[in-house]
């Protein structure tokens, strides 16, 4: 009997080997390799496949940019105007940041034709429930779904046919065509590109929460936010109420674009005015504190620099004759 060919592969950056290695020569991560078996392209080699035409570049026809608004003004204005139909997002995040909160707020102000698909391999539909009554979402098109596997769950989007599918979280789906574990380079890849080919041949509007790392990138492959057209990442301490959502990378807009927002007990509140929070404490001629000015995208931002200073610095800075007229 013919033993299965193996791979070993670094959970960090993909990268392949036929042996095991103790340091991944593509990131330089020590201990990083597990070991996955080959799967069996099916087909044969002479098999007819279908024939492809170029087309003209210049010959093609423009189509315009269909633009949903999400119910926040500073969302909207991360991603460009509002999220474009079809297209593929990805949120990521530390673990209790809120994106799960902020995702299902979304749903509830999406409304209209078509239903919103919630699929979580994390939490039960009773937790998504408590959840919603706390933030008092009451959107009747919103459908859930508790599974992993990515073959029902691809059936559930086609029976279904939502406008909106929530995937929470990419490393907690899995497929039996891989070998892996959920989360692993190779499952995390190969279900993204599954999801990528449904989202965009069926113009479903999907968005994808993903798990951050220690080093705070996306858990998984690089290429992951490479196959997305949209990449934001939502930032905070997890002690403080405000959190701000970066685009990092943005097909259809600008990435220099920045929302801020306040977790709240009735979820995420957006912040349209972020001066006034960065300088509300500020006293009249504080010592050691200044005001700066500076651009984030297209906004103006006021931010106040503080520095430690006493008393005696102040007199001695104003009895040096080289400090005078300051």
């Amino acid at each position: 009997m013919a033993k299965d060919k193996t791979v070993f592969v670094c959970s960090n950056c993909g990268y392949e080997s036929p042996k095991w290695m103790g340091k991944c020569p593509g990131c330089n991560e020590w201990n990083s390799f597990y070991e996955e078996k080959l799967v069996k392209a099916t087909g044969t080699r002479y098999e007819k496949k279908k024939e492809v035409t170029p087309t003209v570049l210049n010959e093609l026809q423009g189509k315009d940019v269909i633009r949903n608004s999400t119910g926040f003004l500073e969302l909207d204005r991360v991603l460009g105007g509002g999220i474009v139909n079809g297209s593929l997002v990805l949120l990521g995040g530390e673990p209790g940041i809120g994106k799960s909160t902020l995702i299902l707020q979304i749903c509830d102000k999406i409304k209209g034709e078509g239903s919103v698909l919630y699929i979580s391999g994390e939490e039960s539909a009773e937790q998504i429930k408590i959840r919603a009554d706390r933030l008092g979402i009451n959107n009747k098109d919103i459908l859930f779904l508790g599974e992993t596997d990515i073959s029902l769950i691809e059936e559930a989007i086609l029976k279904t046919r939502p406008k909106l599918v929530i995937i929470d979280s990419i490393q907690t789906m899995y497929s039996d065509e891989i070998t892996s574990a959920p989360g692993s380079v190779s499952q995390v890849r190969e279900i993204t590109a599954k999801i990528m080919r449904i989202c965009k041949e069926k113009g479903i509007t999907t968005i994808i929460i993903g798990h951050v790392t220690k080093d705070g990138n996306i858990a998984g492959p690089r290429v992951l936010e490479h196959m997305v057209d949209t990449v934001l990442y939502l930032e905070g301490e997890r002690y403080f109420s405000y959190r701000i959502l970066r685009g990092v990378k943005n097909r259809f807009g600008s990435t220099n674009e920045i929302g801020m927002f306040e977790m709240q007990d009735k979820g995420m509140v957006e912040i349209t005015n972020p001066s006034s929070i960065l300088i509300s404490e500020r006293e009249d001629t504080p010592p050691g504190s200044i005001i700066v000015a500076t651009m984030e995208g297209t906004r103006p931002l006021l931010i106040e620099i503080q520095s430690l200073t006493t008393r005696e610095c102040i007199w001695y800075a104003k009895k040096n004759s080289k400090w005078n007229g300051l």
